[in-house]
């Protein structure tokens, strides 16, 4: 869909589009849902040639979702993301829920098994990294945690005594232990080390805030600028938030340590499409290779339901049993 387009959407629908934001932000959801539930919006809107939401309903959220499956060719997940931004739009903006809207045609999520690498393969990876990136890539392996979990970590996230790190807030609103490795003791503690010199110069410039979650910036009026709530992986300048106005220090963002990880996947020479959450597979199913329980590994990659987890077991393409290949015992 043309920019442009939106664009004259976004100007005739001002309003609307504002209050949905309010009503995301009232309830706490995070930026890049408010980023996405505002382009799905906008998009629908478009979709029904700009004509008012409030005189738009359930047939026509059924006609763009089967757009986005039959034209569009669109994931699964993708449209499943586009219901929910429209559902709640027309359930807390405009007041008008569109009910139970029955059938319609549903992506195919087609079944895949994930991409999972060799501890050799693994090694390999890790020798072409370096620096910060190094150390997050082995962080994503080490501990099974997804990417923007990585990202988002706090200082104070992080368990020397215990060698654990808290995921806080994770995928479904929940926290979760993993195990931190003992051979990045060192190399987290010297990065830290850095990122408080940092913090400190951002202190004596006026600046040194971080951004709390929850209103804990109203419970607690310093808290932004305490060294607990600083990020582990902090962006290497200060910014503007959108929602505040006020100039941080923000994380930094995931998409150069995706690049970096592909570069080194092609470096090593390695065939399989490697990305970020490919090392949490590999973290899963090495796991399982070790003789750990599969609920053990469920709860460390925080699943809701084993059954995700056992998708592990079709990697190992042992099912529990074992089986090997009647060629090799020939």
């Amino acid at each position: 869909m043309k920019h442009s387009k939106l664009a004259d959407v976004r100007k005739l629908h001002t309003d609307v589009l504002e209050q949905l934001l309010v009503e995301l932000r009232t309830r706490r959801y995070s930026i890049r849902t408010e980023q996405s539930y505002e382009s799905w919006v906008t998009r629908f809107i478009s979709f029904c040639g700009n004509r008012e939401p409030k005189n738009l309903g359930g047939s026509e959220v059924v006609s763009f979702l089967q757009h986005l499956a039959v034209q569009r060719n669109v994931a699964e997940s993708t449209q499943n993301q586009a219901l929910n931004a429209l559902v709640f739009f027309y359930d807390k903006v405009l007041k008008q829920p569109v009910g139970d809207i029955g059938n319609f045609v549903r992506a195919q999520r087609p079944r895949r098994l994930p991409v999972v690498l060799t501890r050799s393969e693994v090694a390999k990876i890790l020798d072409h990294l370096d620096g910060r990136q190094k150390l997050m890539a082995s962080l994503l392996y080490g501990t099974g945690m997804r990417l923007m979990d990585c990202v988002r970590l706090r200082v104070q996230d992080i368990d020397f005594g215990y060698l654990q790190i808290v995921i806080r807030d994770g995928k479904g609103k929940k926290d979760r232990v993993v195990p931190f490795p003992e051979r990045l003791v060192k190399e987290l503690k010297a990065h830290l080390g850095q990122v408080r010199a940092t913090h400190k110069t951002d202190l004596e410039n006026g600046f040194g805030e971080t951004y709390l979650p929850d209103a804990l910036d109203r419970k607690y009026p310093n808290g932004a600028k305490e060294w607990g709530w600083q990020y582990v992986f902090p962006s290497g300048r200060l910014s503007v938030d959108p929602r505040s106005g006020k100039t941080r220090r923000h994380h930094i963002h995931e998409n150069g340590l995706q690049k970096a990880i592909k570069k080194a996947a092609r470096d090593a020479d390695l065939a399989k499409r490697v990305n970020c959450h490919a090392l949490r597979h590999s973290f899963a199913t090495h796991l399982l290779e070790s003789g750990y329980d599969i609920r053990t590994v469920q709860d460390l990659l925080g699943h809701a339901d084993v059954s995700t987890t056992m998708i592990y077991t079709h990697v190992l393409n042992r099912g529990g049993k074992g089986v090997q290949s009647p060629l090799d015992v020939l």
